[in-house]
């Protein structure tokens, strides 16, 4: 099934063809500007990317602020191959980040892929992540690794985002931001940063505002975001981050049919006006980092971090088939902490590095649900405290066998303790535990200076989160019929720069998935459950390359080819999905981006991205059509004394494509569909003064 035009994918390799045309006329410039290493934190061990025997990348903060809308970290990393983003307009559902095929299940938060932000989890103990807390405006860098790497991380199949914010530069300084744009759009922002004596600080505040091209789509978000650290002496630091967000607001317009969305794309699903479907959230969060360098090369981090949040969410339902009511109320809260102790090692004359930590994260949940009254809270159905408690030992062990041999080697071991206590009374009762471990081999070989070949075999699991777990047989309790995901990851792949000019990754991999995590929808019940598919395979191909076309001018292509299919897969009803492919994910995805700046301060960015089709549902019997998006950008930064005006402009959907930002997958009643807008224009200025 198919109803939105198609765009003809024979347009695309011409633009290839131009970029690498390009980009081999330009490596014979002498005065083209190299491409800078890139060393990589996210590993937990500094590396440089090409160093890495695993495929990773990493994004500048000036890549994800400058002139961009910054409604999400699509915007700048849709350049990395093997990543899919949806949803990116629906801020009752979050946005949805699938890599290598993990978290595309999540029709709520985000699964498969732990995120972090300067060493704090955005991911709960139970595997669900948001992005809600994320300061886009202060983003010094994003840190992205591609595949399974539980063997560090824990539950993490898809990979990492690990996002470091700016630290205050040596002068203070202040700055003011205010954009504006179609649907209702603005965005008020105000930093500030600097040093003095032993402290470095910087402090973020913003407020954003959406109408929404949809009805019933109306978001507000209040942020706030700050780092303070203190450097006792050269070699002992703590950072205290601080961290607060409030949105009161977030209408969830719902899924359409497919006549729905042809007629009218911008109405609402009925249901969701009737019962006022919408979310609403308060979060505070602290986090504490010590840092402390020994000689030798010896280094200890400890963390911790405490958060509290109040989740409200109004479902399009009053009471479902199993007696849970339409309206959530949940009072969460969860802390961690961490230790990591690294030094240098000497295995028989090669030198090496290994670290050894420890993560215990805790999460308290107090759960309850009315009726949905059309929108009024009714009557109590469900109150049940959920508990899940990680605890975690891991150790990591990088090693040169010769001068162009590099090994790692890591493991983990993961021990998950569900507990849910049912305040009613009822049967509901009850406990689950997962225990795990994660080993990881991988092996890096620099054949050139400019061709590194490496490998890797790796392991991962992701234990269904609570809201996973919820029971499709009644009100309150566990799922009792589903288990935890684990998969088992084969990798090799090219990476290289060349000439200071060129950068290159290519990357192959094969995942055998046993127990894959799959949403659907009981007719009648009005939200997502979930159950498992027997084993299933994830085979893909990402390309990515990096180019200094001319001085000022650099080009990105990146492409990702993917086959991933159930390989036993029998519904409890009866149905067969044997061998159909796995629903949410393109088979092939390409991007290209340019990014222009100039001495005289103008700057311009144009980036595009081709999206084919693939399946709205198990049986494969719902297609969605294929598309073309691009985004054009650009503006002027002045420069006098003290002062800077950086005026900008941006328009998406530069084609005025018809398209769906979101595809809810497994869908009753055949809603599927999240129309995206067409064309529309955003644009503001940033105003800083630079104290002495």
């Amino acid at each position: 099934m198919k109803i939105f035009r198609p765009v003809d994918a024979c347009s695309l390799p011409p633009l290839v063809l131009l970029l690498l045309v390009s980009g081999g006329l330009s490596a014979a410039e002498d005065d083209a500007s190299p491409l800078e290493e890139i060393v990589v934190t996210a590993t937990r061990i500094p590396t440089d990317l090409a160093g890495l025997p695993f495929a990773a990348g990493s994004i500048a903060g000036e890549q994800v602020q400058r002139a961009r809308q910054r409604l999400g970290l699509d915007e700048a990393l849709g350049i990395q191959p093997g990543l899919f983003f949806q949803n990116r307009y629906n801020f009752a559902q979050d946005l949805r980040i699938a890599i290598r095929g993990f978290g595309a299940r999540a029709n709520f938060g985000i699964r498969g892929i732990r995120i972090f932000a300067d060493d704090i989890p955005q991911t709960l103990p139970d595997g669900q992540g948001s992005v809600d807390a994320i300061d886009l405006g202060s983003v010094q860098s994003v840190e992205v690794i591609r595949g399974p790497f539980s063997a560090v991380y824990g539950s993490s199949s898809g990979g990492v985002i690990h996002l470091r914010t700016e630290d205050g530069p040596a002068s203070p300084f202040v700055s003011g931001r205010f954009n504006a744009g179609s649907y209702g759009f603005s965005e008020w922002q105000i930093k500030a940063g600097g040093q003095a004596g032993r402290l470095n600080w910087l402090v973020n505040g913003s407020t954003t505002q959406l109408d929404g091209y949809r009805d019933h789509a109306i978001y507000r978000n209040d942020l706030f975001n700050s780092k303070f650290r203190y450097d006792f002496v050269q070699t002992t630091s703590r950072t205290v981050l601080l961290n607060a967000v409030d949105s009161p607001l977030a209408d969830e317009p719902g899924g359409l049919n497919a006549r729905e969305a042809a007629e009218n794309p911008r109405q609402a699903a009925p249901r969701n006006l009737q019962y006022n479907a919408g979310e609403s959230l308060d979060q505070q969060t602290v986090g504490l980092a010590f840092r402390k360098t020994f000689s030798g090369g010896r280094e200890l981090l400890l963390r911790n971090y405490y958060v509290q949040r109040d989740f409200f969410n109004r479902l399009p339902f009053d009471v479902n088939s199993n007696g849970q009511g339409g309206s959530v109320d949940l009072d969460r809260k969860f802390a961690g902490l961490g230790a990591q102790y690294g030094w240098a090692t000497d295995w028989a004359g090669r030198s090496g590095r290994l670290i050894i930590g420890l993560d215990y994260d805790a999460q308290r949940d107090r759960r309850r649900r009315y009726a949905n009254d059309q929108g009024v809270i009714g009557g109590l159905t469900t109150d049940q405290d959920e508990n899940v408690t990680t605890s975690a030992l891991f150790a990591q062990q990088a090693l040169d066998m010769t001068d162009s041999l590099a090994v790692t080697l890591g493991g983990r071991f993961d021990a998950v303790e569900y507990r849910v206590v049912d305040r009613t009374g009822a049967a509901g009762s009850g406990e689950r535990t997962f225990n795990e471990f994660s080993p990881m081999l991988g092996v890096n070989w620099a054949m050139l200076e400019s061709l590194r070949l490496y490998g890797n075999l790796s392991t991962s699991f992701d234990p269904p989160a609570t809201t996973e777990l919820a029971n499709p047989y009644g009100p309150s309790g566990f799922n009792p019929d589903i288990e935890s995901q684990t998969a088992t990851n084969f990798e090799i792949g090219l990476k290289g720069l060349v000439s200071g000019r060129l950068r290159y990754d290519l990357a192959l991999f094969h995942i055998d998935v046993k127990d894959e995590i799959v949403p659907f929808e009981l007719e009648g019940s009005g939200q997502s459950f979930y159950r498992n598919a027997g084993r299933s395979t994830h085979d893909g191909l990402e390309a990515l390359l990096v180019l200094e076309l001319l001085p000022g001018l650099s080009g990105s292509a990146a492409y990702t080819w993917s086959d991933f299919t159930f390989d036993e897969f029998r519904e409890p009803g009866g149905a067969v999905f044997d061998g159909n492919r796995i629903p949410g994910i393109p088979e092939h995805l390409f991007n290209i981006a340019l990014d222009w700046t100039h001495d005289s301060g103008l700057y311009a960015g144009w980036d595009l991205l081709y999206a084919g089709r693939f399946y709205a549902d198990n049986a494969n019997s719902v297609e969605t059509g294929d598309y073309l998006v691009s985004n054009l950008r650009g503006g002027f930064r002045w420069q006098a004394d003290r002062w800077s005006f950086e005026p900008f402009i941006g328009v998406n959907n530069l084609l005025d494509e018809r398209y769906m930002s979101n595809i809810r997958l497994n869908a009753a009643f055949g809603r599927y569909y999240e129309p995206a807008p067409g064309r529309n224009v955003y644009g503001g200025v940033e105003v800083s003064y630079g104290f002495q």
